[in-house]
């Protein structure tokens, strides 16, 4: 490790205005995201009884997510980034009142799955904004920082997404038990453009990659260096298997509503679960990070996951399922951390934008294809059956993983 790194404050990045604006503003905007796909979830098994349709929920943001990424991550690089991240934010604004409208009933007379459709056309075109915001948020962290702040600042920026994830879930379940799907988009309209105001500070950013090549060339060049670097893209193949298998979180609503029996208030702690575990993780990471041996941390992290997402799915009593989401959520905290401490390293600036792209599409189709899993296997296997397979499936990959990536687990930074 570079002596450099070791005398840095865990807040040194704080210091800088212009981090304070992109941290507040990021914060604001994920807690209305997560916000939206907190009520998204309660919206559709209400409207349609069916763990099918939460599993549609996540395909039809993955296909439209996934459609675009790797364009996104050429543009990215060859515009600049401030101008198109406040462009995404506005567009994400019209999704939402577009789902503001579709939720007031006293307009809304269109039969269930109807209304389900529609949502699902508006998520796929969040899926599209997604595509190009969330790589061109992680582009940024390296323009508003010097590069030896990186690894406190990714730690930071990590921090601040899972806080405004727990508060966003958290939020989400509380204010539909207390005013309802409707009202509640309204809030989720005001923290939206709270954040843009803020990110609006940022100055413009200079564009680092101003290469001749085609799209399709500048695609192939981002995408052969996450296949060519073994650390990243083993650390991105851990995560997106053991998510996809052991991703219980569009489970969730059915656990609440149909078998612990705790409506919206614990459906939203139960939703928050995951996040508040994660945010201890990295909050403790943050002022004590790991000096050796991530590689084999993060190994270790993803099989606990695997085990805490079985307990979760046997539990049948609510603070058990409750502190198990919780668990789960701090040993993912780790591989968060690492596997974003590593992209922001190992990456050059002028491939900043495709690589992070890279990195959303096995996200995205690790989060949103677990979904779609969990839905499918719920409807096949049954709802608790299909958890238990998703967190034996996790131990399996780890444990293969294990054995055929040993550069991966022996890695450290």
């Amino acid at each position: 490790m570079d002596n450099t790194r070791k005398n840095i404050k865990p807040t040194e990045a704080f210091k800088i205005k212009e981090f304070q604006f992109f941290i507040t503003g990021r914060f604001l905007f994920i807690l209305g995201l997560r916000m939206t796909s907190t009520i998204i979830g309660w919206w559709i098994y209400t409207l349609t009884k069916s763990v099918l349709a939460l599993g549609l929920v996540g395909l039809s943001e993955v296909i439209a997510a996934l459609s675009f990424a790797l364009y996104a991550g050429h543009y990215i690089d060859r515009n600049e980034n401030r101008k198109l991240l406040l462009s995404c934010i506005l567009f994400y604004l019209g999704c939402i009142f577009i789902l503001f409208f579709l939720s007031d009933k006293s307009i809304n007379t269109l039969h269930p799955w109807v209304t389900a459709c529609c949502v699902f056309l508006v998520i796929g075109c969040t899926g599209i904004i997604r595509a190009f915001s969330g790589p061109t948020f992680s582009s940024l962290i390296s323009k508003v920082v010097p590069k030896h702040l990186l690894p406190s600042a990714t730690t930071i920026s990590s921090a601040t997404w899972l806080t405004g994830s727990i508060l966003g879930h958290a939020m989400g379940g509380f204010l539909i038990a207390i005013i309802g799907i409707h009202f509640t988009f309204i809030v989720v309209i005001m923290f939206v453009i709270a954040g843009y105001l803020l990110l609006r500070n940022l100055r413009p950013k200079a564009v680092n990659s101003e290469s001749a090549l085609s799209t399709w060339q500048s695609v192939k060049e981002g995408v052969h260096y996450v296949f060519k670097s073994k650390e990243i893209l083993g650390a991105l193949s851990l995560d997106l298997f053991a998510v996809l298998f052991g991703g219980a979180a569009a489970m969730v609503p059915v656990f609440a509503k149909d078998i612990l029996h705790v409506g919206p208030h614990g459906f939203g702690w139960l939703n928050a679960a995951t996040d508040i575990g994660a945010i201890i993780t990295v909050s403790a990471l943050t002022f004590f990070p790991l000096k050796r041996k991530q590689g084999k941390f993060l190994f270790f992290s993803i099989a606990g996951f695997g085990i805490c997402i079985i307990v979760f799915a046997l539990s049948t009593t609510f603070w058990i399922s409750f502190l198990a989401l919780m668990l789960s959520g701090c040993l993912d905290g780790v591989s968060v951390v690492v596997r974003g401490t590593i992209l922001q390293l190992k990456t050059p600036d002028e491939l900043r934008g495709r690589v992070m792209s890279v990195n959303s599409m096995f996200i995205n189709s690790s989060n949103e294809l677990g979904q779609f899993e969990s839905g499918v296997m719920a409807k096949i296997m049954g709802i608790v059956p299909s958890v238990v397979f998703g967190g034996i499936m996790t131990i399996g990959v780890v444990i293969a993983t294990w054995i055929k990536a040993p550069t991966l687990r022996k890695m450290e930074y």
